[in-house]
């Protein structure tokens, strides 16, 4: 909602998109609060990438309350915090990376409250993970998907839609 001085004061959903999606990586049915790319969601730095002064985000936002649980969507290694491609607080302390070797990628798992993993963990597709959260989130419950090269940093984001397979029920 944008106020009468022209701040966003309160407004969580940067998208026009108001359909709620499914995914192997969540329980229950979600709307999209950011999208991947150009933004005009407040949070992020002009990008050079955008126009009209935007930002870019580097992953997909899903609003979600929190304690909503999060599954591993494919198989992986829960990857040490402190190698190569490591996250900032930005994502939240808890936030953690899952490596998929056959996709040689990395999923980042960001703002998350509860998490049932530790760095070294394998997990198989299905395995409950974490919890959503609003930690290190300004705009509330969330999950922050975010797909990267293996051991790639924020800047080498890719497009998370394949990944992450949202689908709506129809």
């Amino acid at each position: 909602m944008e106020s009468i001085t022209g701040r966003n004061e309160g407004r969580r959903f940067w998208v026009a998109d108001k359909r709620f999606y499914f995914s192997r990586w969540f329980a229950g049915k979600h709307r999209k609060m950011i999208n991947f790319g150009c933004t005009r969601a407040p949070y992020y730095p002009p990008s050079p990438r955008c126009t009209k002064q935007r930002g870019f985000h580097h992953g997909l936002d899903i609003a979600m309350p929190c304690g909503t649980r999060l599954f591993a969507g494919l198989s992986g290694k829960v990857v040490r915090p402190r190698s190569p491609g490591s996250l900032g607080s930005a994502y939240g302390r808890l936030a953690f990376r899952l490596r998929n070797h056959r996709l040689d990628r990395d999923m980042v798992i960001g703002h998350v409250g509860r998490v049932y993993v530790r760095p070294g963990d394998r997990v198989r597709k299905g395995d409950l993970i974490a919890r959503a959260s609003d930690d290190g989130a300004p705009d509330g419950c969330h999950l922050h998907f975010e797909v990267r090269p293996k051991a790639g940093s924020y800047d080498q984001a890719l497009k998370p839609r394949r990944v992450i397979d949202l689908r709506l029920r129809r």
